[in-house]
């Protein structure tokens, strides 16, 4: 048994040192973490800092110039035209002035004294989905603020507006950079996980050294253990940066247990390389390997319910994602960083990445063992 765990030992040592020794490998191992977590944190979100807007008032009363100085006293909102007939509202959003245009009606103030609906009509521009539903929302909730105001010392029988109050819970200004990075730790570390287990057979192929790393003491399952243990370890670290700067640069709260997050991305980065040594026994060049790890990477991400909601998609991709261990990952950071839920309420997402573990680390051992017969 020593003489197993020294000859691992010596298997590891050699991979990191295969990683390591090269000055450009050391620099793809970090730098495009720290960049891509930096252009996540500052550009990747849709939080609005300007919303250009033009108004249309054909009211032009009191209560019409009360409600459009609201938005005009708004630090997002940016009054770009003064439209004067509803001609002038197709030629503004199709020439991209404005994101949105505010319409209030005639007989705007009057119908509001009568207790009748008095609408406001927000036209936005559906060219970008994202940002004209983030834009209606922020222009509602003016609003509705507003409506608030006017209804206040009104009885419920007189009340013609329809009264919100909303509460974010865990991110209670609704900062998708927060939702973006607390996932990142998980996602960024994944991509080069796999691409790192999957290589490190096919390197030993195309240099030649696979015969001669046969022939040592070590059993298929020991080798796969000597590949399989330093590429988690660069995971770990790819990790510890996304979470450094997340917490300190950007300062997203860190609510869970710092303890039972490594030990669920542990048994992430697992499931990942586990993934990639069993690519890897299909793979006869490092480029060969490359490609198919690229081929995994972009549905993984976007299965994985880093962008896209797992219950808006179809029915048959919402049940294709419980074979993904990125979902289980993302969902698990996303709770323990930003919810701080116990071990045993998130230990529902830990035990589907540990039989992935094992079913990817068993195929792997399978198909290598297939190869040397």
């Amino acid at each position: 048994m020593q003489e197993f765990f020294s000859n691992l030992r010596a298997l590891i040592r050699k991979e990191l040192l295969i990683i390591l020794k090269d000055k450009r490998s050391r620099l793809i191992l970090v730098v495009p973490v720290f960049l891509q977590t930096v252009l996540f944190g500052y550009v990747a979100t849709y939080d609005l800092d300007q919303v250009n807007y033009a108004v249309l008032d054909e009211d032009h009363s009191k209560t019409s110039i009360e409600l459009l100085q609201k938005f005009k006293g708004n630090r997002i909102f940016h009054l770009t035209a003064t439209l004067r007939n509803v001609n002038d509202i197709a030629p503004t959003i199709e020439d991209k002035k404005a994101s949105i245009v505010i319409h209030i009606g005639p007989d705007f103030e009057r119908k509001l004294n009568l207790g009748e609906e008095a609408p406001v009509q927000i036209l936005a521009d559906g060219r970008n989905s994202n940002i004209a539903g983030a834009v209606t929302s922020y222009a509602e909730s003016i609003i509705q603020s507003y409506a608030q105001e006017l209804t206040e010392g009104i009885s419920s029988e007189e009340t013609f507006f329809s009264n919100t109050l909303s509460r974010s819970w865990y991110n209670p200004n609704l900062e998708t950079r927060w939702s973006i990075l607390s996932s990142l730790t998980f996602l960024l570390s994944m991509m080069q996980t796999l691409v790192i287990a999957a290589q490190s057979v096919a390197r030993e192929k195309e240099s030649g050294s696979f015969d001669q790393l046969l022939v040592t003491p070590l059993s298929p399952t020991a080798i796969l253990l000597g590949k399989a243990i330093p590429a988690v370890i660069v995971g770990l670290v790819q990790s510890s940066i996304v979470l450094l700067l997340a917490i300190l640069w950007f300062g997203v709260p860190f609510a869970g247990s710092i303890a039972w997050f490594y030990l669920g991305l542990i048994v992430f980065d697992t499931a990942i390389v586990g993934m990639g040594l069993w690519v890897s026994a299909f793979c006869v060049s490092m480029q060969q390997a490359m490609l198919y790890c690229f081929a995994l990477i972009l549905p993984m991400s976007l299965l994985s319910g880093f962008v896209t909601p797992v219950e808006s998609m179809p029915f048959i991709f919402q049940k294709l994602v419980l074979f993904n261990p990125a979902l289980y990952g993302i969902k698990f950071s996303r709770i323990v960083f930003l919810q701080g839920l116990s071990p045993a309420e998130s230990f529902q997402y830990i035990w589907p990445l540990a039989v992935m573990d094992v079913v990817f680390f068993v195929l792997a051992v399978r198909f290598f063992r297939a190869k040397l017969s």
